[in-house]
Order: structure tokens, then C-alpha cells, then sequence
């Protein structure tokens, strides 16, 4: 019969120890993991302090730039959403852990479940404004459409007649050669 000495320890520590002392000892590790998940928060500037800021109003600026971008991101198309999902999911699945077999399962079943995670929570990131590749994709093609009147928007008219007539000049050359190359042959 092998043992594994360090946790059959820890379990015999564990059930000769006082219920009591148990409790208190699990109540005081709860209330550590609470005061450093609020002093994480708050180091962030998203903590108490913020949601109390945001309820008084001093906040309004970052509403209105979420309202902003959220009617921005319904009046476009929703391929570019789509697209810039696409894209997350693999940030996102690159940040997911990759020793989560507990939680997705083993093998292809559990990598099945993290991708379909991973593309939800990209899915729902977009959805709320996204990280903009989808705005910049989406201005540029609409650039485009404006500037398509035009052969060549970043060329005047010189450029053009200079760029036609070095054109014309190479065709003479080639056009040239081809029956002096004949007669030689």
C-alpha cells in the first residue's frame, strides 16, 4: 500500500485538530482572500470607491463613452463584429489556462469545451464594444467606398502621365525586340 506522506500528514493534522479551531482557522483564510481581492480592486481603480463614483455622477464621461460606442458598434455591420470575435477568441484562448482538466475535461472533449468558452467570451466582448479592430476595418472599407470614384487617390495628374508613359515606353522596347530576336533566329 503506497502513501503519500505529505497530504496523509496534513490529513491527520486536519482530523486531530478541534472543529473549532478548524472554523476559525477556514473564517480567517476567507476573510484574507476577501481583504486582498479588495485591496487588488482598489489598486486597480475599480473598487468600492469607483462604484460609489459612478452612482454620484463623477463618473458620467465613462456612460456617455460606452453609450457612445455601443450606438457606434449597432450601426455597423455585423460581419466586422463577427471578425473582430474571431480574433479575441484567440487572444482569449491563448490567455486560458492549460492545465484545466478539472474544470473542461481531458483530451478532445475538454479542449472542445475551453474553445467553445473561449468563443463566447470573445463573442460577448464584441459585442460590448470590442477592443475596435472592427471599427478601424469597418471606417477603412468605408474609405475606400468614398475614394472609389477616383482611379488613384494618392496620384495627381502628372504622376499618371508620367507612370502611362513609362508604360508605353516599355511596350515600344519589348514590342520592338520581339521581331529583331525573330530575324536572328
Amino acid at each position: 500500500m503506497a502513501i503519500s506522506p505529505p497530504s496523509d500528514l496534513v490529513l491527520d493534522v486536519l482530523r486531530a485538530a478541534d472543529p473549532t479551531d478548524v472554523q476559525a482557522a477556514q473564517a480567517k483564510l476567507k476573510a484574507t482572500r476577501a481583504a486582498f481581492a479588495a485591496s487588488s480592486l482598489a489598486s486597480a481603480g475599480t473598487g468600492f470607491s469607483a462604484a460609489v463614483d459612478l452612482l454620484d455622477g463623477s463618473a458620467t464621461k465613462a456612460r456617455v463613452d460606452h453609450a457612445d460606442r455601443s450606438a457606434k458598434s449597432a450601426e455597423m455591420p455585423e460581419e466586422y463584429r463577427k471578425f473582430e470575435a474571431s480574433i479575441l477568441q484567440n487572444f482569449v484562448n491563448d490567455m486560458m489556462p492549460k492545465d484545466s482538466e478539472e474544470i473542461y475535461g481531458k483530451g478532445s472533449a475538454g479542449e472542445f469545451w475551453q474553445s467553445m468558452m473561449s468563443e463566447q467570451i470573445a463573442d460577448q466582448m464584441s459585442k460590448n464594444g470590442g477592443v475596435g479592430i472592427a471599427e478601424q476595418i469597418y471606417s477603412q472599407s468605408l474609405q475606400r467606398l468614398r475614394n472609389e470614384g477616383t482611379p488613384n487617390a494618392v496620384t495627381d495628374e502628372d504622376s499618371r502621365n508620367r507612370s502611362l508613359s513609362m508604360v508605353d515606353d516599355f511596350q515600344r522596347k519589348v514590342l520592338d525586340l520581339a521581331p529583331a530576336e525573330r530575324s536572328e533566329a
